[in-house]
């Protein structure tokens, strides 16, 4: 029985033509209003929202750019959600994560009213770092600097690997896909 409905139906219905089109026709209409009912609730969390995206922008005073890929775009929503209050190393790590999709270091040098953010879950540059960038200078003091630090593979990693150099030349990567490879 392909019918979800039909099983609540009384017995004898189970023969009935009319009844099975009539309940399969409002089974797919159930099935589209739940489906809208969960797009609609969907737009009200920024990691699941799409057609709402351009909302969550203006209501937060960031210039909609529809050119940008989706989830840059909700990096740059959640960031200036989590950037208010205090600016603290968590706050900064938060900010930065959120656009990194990853883990990050954030490391002070109170003295030269310095730090830096290093991307220590992803190997190299975040493809969303210059919006990360735009979004640490809004929140960070004015009289701190900061720079970010990216990590690569290291030669011990690649050691690591086992691999001869015809494996290697046989996976055909760039040189910066070489940089970021992890297995």
């Amino acid at each position: 029985m392909s019918n979800p409905l039909m099983k609540h139906m009384p017995g004898y219905y189970k023969t009935s033509q009319v009844m099975t089109n009539m309940t399969a026709a409002e089974d797919a209409e159930i099935q589209h209003f739940k489906s809208k009912v969960t797009q609609t609730l969907n737009q009200f969390f920024v990691d699941l929202a799409d057609s709402s995206l351009e909302r969550w922008e203006k209501e937060l005073g960031i210039p909609v750019n529809n050119s940008k890929p989706a989830a840059f775009r909700r990096s740059v929503i959640k960031s200036k959600l989590r950037g208010s209050g205090t600016v603290t190393v968590k706050l900064i790590k938060n900010v930065s994560e959120s656009y990194s999709n990853g883990e990050v270091d954030v490391i002070e040098d109170n003295a030269a009213h310095f730090f830096s953010v290093k991307f220590v879950g992803v190997y190299g540059v975040p493809p969303n770092v210059e919006d990360l960038r735009k979004a640490i200078e809004e929140i960070k003091p004015a009289h701190l600097d900061f720079v970010f630090e990216y990590t690569y593979m290291s030669w011990d990693q690649f050691d690591g690997y086992n691999k001869t150099w015809d494996q290697w030349d046989a996976l055909n990567l760039t040189w910066d896909q070489f940089e970021v490879y992890k297995e």
